[in-house]
């Protein structure tokens, strides 16, 4: 596990941006980076600059992926056929943690990896509790029933801080959500810039 769990708040900060959207994200407020150097007048980043800070974002953004797991699923979006950078947000959004936090199911994608994990969710009506687990289209995501009564889970689904996008089919009283289609970078609803293109590039120079 990623040891940056701690610290998820100060990405904001880090990279300029409310990555997540949330009210409550300390760029809000301080829109300068952390730690006692952060209030320093920014240079001018150079290209590798640019490349590793919209790598730390978006890799950052789907919580505490590893950096070899997400050089991992690079390799894989170049293997498959077609735009590298498309392939690349599809298998992202592709993972079970990150369908369960697209749903509302959980109110981050920190909590997701936890609620994966421990067990509270099934696909295809079956216990899966691997965070990344690589769904499919047509694959049913539900909450056990079990679960369906955690505050966690209940508060998540009333939030109207986010939109469920039009790639994943849910059925709130259910607690049931359908993978409709693997989406194209432009569905996918980032709250801030993502650059998956110089992804691509930082790894690929």
């Amino acid at each position: 596990m990623s040891k940056r769990i701690s610290a998820k708040y100060k990405l904001d900060r880090r990279v300029g941006e409310n990555v997540w959207g949330r009210p409550k994200s300390p760029f809000n407020k301080r829109d300068y980076g952390p730690g006692m150097h952060g209030q320093r007048r920014k240079g001018k980043l150079s290209d590798f600059g640019l490349q590793l800070m919209a790598k730390q974002k978006l890799k950052g953004y789907y919580g505490n992926i590893s950096e070899k797991h997400f050089e991992k699923i690079y390799v894989e979006a170049v293997r498959r056929r077609g735009n590298t950078a498309e392939n690349l947000i599809g298998l992202l959004e592709s993972r079970l943690d990150a369908l369960v936090y697209r749903s509302k199911f959980v109110p981050t994608v920190f909590a997701a990896r936890q609620f994966v994990n421990h067990g509270h969710v099934k696909v295809n009506g079956v216990r899966t509790n691997i965070p990344s687990f690589r769904c499919k289209p047509g694959d049913v995501i539900e909450v056990r029933e079990k679960s369906r009564n955690m505050a966690l889970v209940l508060e998540a689904l009333q939030s109207a801080e986010r939109d469920i996008p039009d790639y994943i089919d849910v059925d709130p009283k259910k607690m049931t959500a359908t993978f409709v289609r693997v989406p194209e970078f432009a569905e996918v609803p980032y709250p801030c810039t993502m650059e998956p293109n110089l992804v691509i590039e930082y790894y690929s120079s």
